[in-house]
């Protein structure tokens, strides 16, 4: 079975070259990124992270821990303790979202 697939998919591929189907595509005569990371995990997540990648979308929780980060640099910066409390809280929000996000996302994955 897995043969004749192979077989066929061959065919597909000399008749894309052979038309110029393959020619002038992104990324054409770049070497490859590196992906070693990503044989840890599951292929399948790491599969779909790179194609959310391609796509230019993130998964929620990314855009959230970059937020979470910088309203953390901007709570170092910080003198005044109103301003501090007011950092505090926005931290504390972000933090609880971005953990909302990243259990719903792992439970969505089981």
């Amino acid at each position: 079975m897995f043969g004749s697939l192979g077989k066929l998919i061959e065919r597909q591929i000399k008749k894309a070259q052979a038309e110029g189907q393959l020619q002038g595509l992104e990324g054409e005569g770049a070497p490859l990124p590196d992906r070693s990371g990503e044989a840890q995990g599951d292929p399948v997540i790491a599969a779909g992270h790179r194609i959310m990648a391609q796509a230019g979308v993130l998964p929620e929780e990314f855009d959230i821990k970059k937020q979470l980060d910088a309203a953390r640099k901007e709570f170092a910066a910080l003198t005044d303790n109103q301003d501090r409390r007011a950092a505090m809280k926005k931290i504390a929000d972000l933090e609880m979202r971005y953990n909302m996000a990243r259990d719903a996302r792992r439970a969505f994955m089981r």
